[in-house]
């Protein structure tokens, strides 16, 4: 065979395997193809040319209006059918609800919307059906457990399910919606009047959390409004309005269970009475935004009644020597020991512009506790400082 390297032939029957760009061991470069040429971009007539392009030209001349796909002339995008007239009325047409209701359908969940259930079961309303959210599973290891609203109508005998589309097949003349929790669609309102118990002064604080944000921003006044239920975030009208007071030491449970108790007697007496008609919303609208986690950890350089706003929501925490302190009470001090933010005095510590008395406090791992509890254990020193 002389100098030349042996090669392994493939057993009879089996024909040898090819390699791709391989010939005799040696790897053989791909021809390169050629590009095709692009032909030039036909311009239309009736548009100038760019600056630079072989026909010359200015960069800035006037163009002719671009046509769209879809047709329609010049600049105009083709609409879907009724695209028009929904922009133009903005809101799904709602059934106009009966004067004095008697038959009507439920629909909420949480315990806020358990007293005005029960206000109208016992005021004679027939209820024959509530709509509410799935069971949900709480805590380890346990089993699915009902909405507040659904343990309820089970109670009272009243059938209830998720799905809000039922609501149509019961004959109802009105429905009732207080914290639902869903979007109700539109065809469910074209077909089925609704009114909603909102916890404000409408326009005042629409959305999801109208007491915790009238807390916060530190409003003297909030109020209950039955209004009409449409597509838009609460913007229907108002059937009846309820003013009330805050007071600046109630906390949000306290003044929600006030609001709800006050919200049942209007609605029993609006649908008992009359509704009327709706008066529309007046003024510049404010929203209500769910309370973020981080809203709740306690700044000590803000003013006292920040700080004692964000206490009274319920959740709010600082640390203390590296640990979750949750601060359950506080009290505002007219006269207190000048501190600065965070540091703390006994029970005392400082704000941004004054200081605030502790009264109950829940350190991490342990039970809620009085603030003289809490000192007389954790013996804070004067280098210790709340959020340090």
């Amino acid at each position: 065979m002389g100098d030349r390297p042996s090669q392994r032939r493939p057993p009879h029957g089996v024909r040898p395997r090819r390699q791709r760009g391989v010939l005799r061991g040696r790897r053989v470069p791909r021809p390169r193809v050629p590009a095709r040429a692009r032909p030039p971009r036909r311009r239309p007539a009736d548009r100038a040319p760019r600056r630079g392009h072989p026909q010359g030209g200015d960069a800035h001349a006037p163009r002719a209006p671009a046509r769209r796909r879809g047709g329609g002339g010049p600049g105009r995008a083709r609409a879907w059918p009724g695209l028009a007239a929904r922009r133009a009325a903005a809101l799904t047409v709602v059934a106009p609800p009966p004067e004095r209701p008697r038959r009507l359908v439920y629909l909420g969940t949480p315990d806020v919307a358990v007293p005005p259930l029960r206000a109208l079961h016992d005021a004679g309303f027939e209820i024959p059906l509530v709509v509410s959210r799935a069971d949900k599973r709480r805590g380890r290891g346990s089993g699915l457990s009902p909405s507040p609203v659904k343990a309820l109508a089970t109670e009272l005998g009243i059938p209830v399910t998720t799905d809000v589309d039922a609501a149509l097949e019961v004959d109802a003349e009105l429905g009732v919606v207080v914290a639902f929790g869903r979007i109700i669609k539109p065809h469910v309102l074209e077909r089925l009047p609704m009114v909603n118990l909102h916890f404000s002064l409408l326009p005042e604080w629409r959305g999801a959390a109208p007491v915790e944000r009238a807390i916060l921003a530190g409003d003297e006044r909030t109020g209950v409004c039955l209004m009409a239920v449409e597509e838009g975030l609460d913007t229907g009208g108002v059937y009846r309005r309820e003013v009330v007071d805050i007071d600046p030491d109630e906390t949000l449970d306290e003044l929600r269970g006030r609001l709800v108790d006050i919200g049942a007697d209007v609605l029993v007496a609006a649908l008992g009475e009359g509704l009327g008609p709706p008066v529309p919303q007046e003024g510049e609208p404010t929203y209500a935004e769910k309370i973020r986690p981080e809203e709740l950890e306690i700044d000590w350089t803000r003013p006292v009644r920040d700080v004692h706003a964000v206490v009274r929501l319920g959740g709010a925490w600082t640390t203390f020597r590296g640990r979750r302190l949750k601060v359950h009470r506080t009290a505002r001090v007219p006269d207190g020991p000048a501190l600065a933010p965070g540091h703390i005095d006994g029970r005392h510590v400082g704000a941004g512009d004054g200081v605030l008395e502790l009264v109950e406090v829940q350190p991490e791992g342990k039970a809620r506790q009085a603030a003289s509890a809490w000192v007389n254990g954790a013996r804070p020193t004067p280098d210790d400082r709340l959020g340090g």
